[in-house]
């Protein structure tokens, strides 16, 4: 599909965004929202920014930003005119989003639950952020220094691979430390 393609397709494109929005009823992050959407149609990335873009700036979808991650969600003006065209979207499409959204959105939160990433501050320091997130909520977050990408990279990939059970561990150690001090 070309981005210069027949006005129809481009409506119905955006018109699966705002009904997948609707459909989930709570904000969802990007990459939730582009995989049921892929999952339906298969868009290109690139086309599904620019649909997102578009649909923020008529403000039928608000995008905003919680922690590190950003989230999208319809607004009332959305779903007016969702209402108005939803008939665009052909059955399938809606059976599609109806049947995939729930199974996409767990295994994406389960997937999303542990985030790490690193932040350029100068060429030879990065930020490194790492973060538990369970239902929506930051519930465990610790940000360091790292000296090289490579022990940026490092941090990232332990803390995906094993925080199950360095968050544990690190609230146990906080946790010594503040009995220690109290005896």
């Amino acid at each position: 599909m070309k981005i210069t393609s027949d006005n129809e397709t481009l409506a119905k494109n955006k018109v699966l965004i705002l009904y997948t929005l609707n459909k989930v009823g709570k904000p969802i992050t990007n990459d939730e929202l582009y995989t049921i959407v892929k999952s339906v149609y298969d868009l290109n990335y690139f086309y599904f920014e620019q649909f997102l873009l578009d649909l923020i700036d008529s403000k039928y979808i608000i995008r905003f930003e919680k922690g590190i991650q950003i989230f999208y969600n319809i607004t009332d003006k959305g779903k007016e005119t969702l209402e108005l065209t939803v008939d665009m979207l052909p059955g399938i499409e809606k059976l599609k989003v109806d049947t995939n959204f729930k199974s996409n959105i767990e295994n994406s939160e389960n997937e999303q639950s542990v985030v790490a990433e690193f932040t350029p501050k100068s060429e030879n320091e990065y930020e490194v952020q790492c973060q538990i997130i369970e239902n929506g909520d930051i519930i465990f977050e610790i940000k360091t220094l790292a000296y090289s990408i490579e022990q940026a990279q490092s941090i990232i990939n332990n803390w995906k691979q094993d925080a199950k059970t360095l968050y544990p561990e690190l609230l146990s150690i906080l946790n010594k430390q503040k009995k220690a001090e109290n005896s």
